[in-house]
């Protein structure tokens, strides 16, 4: 499914050079018949141990390093797996089709849904076509037009959050970016159909909101979601983007950080290693949490979603404050 080559991290470099010394092992075994199977297997367990280790004590920045390889899984590796007769469907109706943003209709446990999320490239040349997931204003009005026809057809509506944010070139300003965004964003809350919007990936600023408004917020255990890239953080307000560490410590990008402070619903956990080590394991995961919320969702009508949609986002940033005398 997924073919892209994932660029080494520093951290996981110790994980890396214990399973090529197995991999070395099983050759051995197989090309001359050693007895060393007890060898491997102490290797493989102290493996896991090392995995356990490392992925439990990530920091926000190694976190957004994660989810930012290649081989992460996106958004059309995801649908293929949680979805049946997926049909993709283009354009925004006003003469652009961004690829950076793909929506479609497709059966969820035999009921039809629409889904619609970011998609970054597999390679460089896909990258550039899809301009590295970050869309354009015709990419949120092609959503905006794929999230109206789900609301007339009373389709459910699943987003896939996974962009370092909108486009922000000259021409995306021309056309009207900020414009596309926000009446996304108006819109969303005056849906009558449920609503789930998950951060698979990296969810950044605006470019993440213009399809992040819903009933549920899901997000995958090692995802980020940022009101803006560490680096960008780092160099406003220091002017030196190599305080980058500093920055997504104080950001709050990580998805235990998130669930304490209300700006998500649910964590769904990941395989060790990430989505991308089991691909199909934490789609089978996803799905499951999507099938869970969406029955809870089902059980309200529709004037009660619209009413909680609201109330949850003007949760978002309260606090108390109490006076010490």
């Amino acid at each position: 499914m997924i073919s892209r080559k994932a660029l080494s991290l520093d951290f996981l470099k110790p994980v890396i050079e214990l399973e090529y010394q197995i991999q070395q092992l099983n050759r051995i075994v197989n090309s001359n018949k050693l007895p060393i199977h007890a060898e491997i297997s102490i290797l493989k367990k102290r493996l896991n141990f090392l995995k356990k280790q490392v992925f439990e004590s990530l920091t926000p920045l190694q976190r957004l390093h994660l989810v930012r390889q290649s081989n992460r899984p996106t958004t059309l590796d995801y649908i293929p797996l949680i979805l049946d007769n997926w049909l993709e469907l283009h354009g925004d109706r006003g003469g652009t089709d961004d690829l950076a943003l793909i929506g479609g209709i497709g059966k969820l446990n035999g009921s039809a849904v629409m889904c619609i999320g970011h998609q970054r490239g597999r390679d460089t040349k896909e990258n550039i076509a899809r301009n590295f997931g970050m869309a354009s204003p015709g990419g949120y009005r092609k959503a905006l037009r794929l999230m109206q026809l789900a609301n007339r057809l009373k389709f459910p509506i699943l987003t896939f959050i996974d962009t370092p944010g909108a486009w922000a070139g000259i021409d995306a300003e021309k056309l009207g970016q900020g414009e596309a965004i926000a009446v996304n964003l108006r819109e969303m809350f005056s849906f009558d159909v449920p609503i789930i919007c998950t951060i698979i990936g990296e969810g950044g600023s605006g470019g993440a909101l213009g399809i992040g408004i819903g009933d549920r917020i899901l997000m995958l255990e090692y995802a980020v979601y940022t009101v803006a890239t560490p680096e960008a953080c780092a160099a406003i307000l220091w002017k030196d983007s190599k305080q980058s560490l500093e920055a997504a410590e104080a950001l709050k990008i990580t998805s235990s950080d998130l669930r304490v402070l209300g700006v998500i619903d649910t964590v769904i956990p990941e395989p060790i290693g990430g989505s991308q080590a089991d691909p199909l394991f934490a789609a089978e995961t996803l799905k499951k949490y999507l099938l869970i919320e969406l029955k809870k969702l089902y059980k309200l009508n529709y004037q009660r979603r619209k009413e909680e949609r609201y109330k949850k986002f003007r949760r978002i940033g309260m606090f108390y404050e109490r006076t010490l005398t």
